[in-house]
């Protein structure tokens, strides 16, 4: 597998460490390269899932504030302990007087930035474990609310009183199936997430279950909302040295948020050498100092 952000098509049904092993060993070569996905989809959820290779893997943190887009399904009338329909119902509620006004008013507390409770079967860590294998050995578990932005909210479809379909726009970090359980809490009737898609990260879309291969983003387009600087050999060798080179002409990016989009913290400069991402850089007045070194170039 080459350097680069590989993006797969992930069914619903295997973990995103089960898919990327597959992704792996489908992948020929005489050495494994390191590799990451770039973002969990749970077991039950389907869409794009990000797989960093090589160098790439130095990217993961700055994948966290591109926006990501989800479509859910939310199921009316009962709540579940996961807030997914693998979950064990610890609430109901009736659906019988919900309507597309009040579905409609009910998102707007939740635009924004807000504090959200991660589900109890989440990655979150508690001691350095996750969350989710305290759960599996019947602990008790009590997560603290994180920040989450959640920048668009829209009813896509109803089919009342058992189900609606919810697409949503956010910021990584925030949790579909915590949303869906506080919107179900605020309306009175409880809900969980039935089905969930995730369509697209930053300018990156799902490729579907039907594609023949697997697109990769390199150079300047593994991080396409950065701006970019073209290096010459010596500058390459100035970097290498930890010195800085001149801030020079900096290529605009190449993909920008919607409108609005906190894309905080902003992104370094992405430095190009023949076409390829080789430094993350950061500016220091009329400079370029090297952050990180993306090892085998992307």
């Amino acid at each position: 597998m080459e350097p680069g952000i590989h993006l797969v098509h992930k069914p619903a049904g295997p973990t995103s460490a089960e898919v990327l092993r597959q992704v792996l060993a489908r992948s020929p070569g005489r050495r494994p390269v390191r590799a990451c996905h770039g973002g969990t989809l749970d077991p039950f959820a389907g869409g794009l899932l990000l797989v960093l290779a090589g160098g790439a893997t130095r990217l993961f943190d700055l994948l966290h504030a591109a926006p990501k887009r989800y479509v859910a399904e939310v199921r009316w009338g009962a709540e579940t302990d996961s807030g997914d329909p693998l979950g064990a119902v610890v609430g109901r509620g009736d659906p019988a007087a919900l309507s597309p006004e009040s579905l409609e008013a009910a998102l707007g507390p939740f635009l924004g930035w807000t504090e959200q409770v991660p589900p109890p079967t989440s990655a979150k860590k508690i001691g350095g474990e996750p969350a989710y294998r305290k759960v599996q050995r019947g602990e008790a578990v009590s997560l603290p609310p994180s920040r989450v932005y959640l920048h668009q909210a829209r009813w896509e479809a109803h089919h009342l009183p058992a189900r609606s379909v919810l697409s949503l726009t956010c910021r990584g970090g925030l949790y579909v199936r915590a949303l869906v359980r506080d919107l179900g809490r605020a309306l009175g009737p409880r809900a969980h997430v039935g089905a969930l898609q995730r369509t697209e990260i930053g300018p990156w879309r799902d490729p579907g279950p039907a594609a023949e291969s697997i697109p990769c983003a390199r150079g300047a387009d593994a991080l396409p909302w950065a701006a970019a600087r073209r290096l010459t050999d010596a500058e390459v060798g100035e970097l290498r040295r930890h010195r800085p080179i001149p801030l020079g002409s900096l290529e605009r990016p190449r993909w920008a948020p919607p409108p609005g989009f906190p894309l905080e913290p902003p992104p370094p400069v992405l430095g190009i050498h023949h076409e390829r991402a080789i430094f993350l850089l950061d500016r220091e007045g009329g400079s370029l100092s090297p952050r990180t070194l993306l090892p085998g170039r992307i």
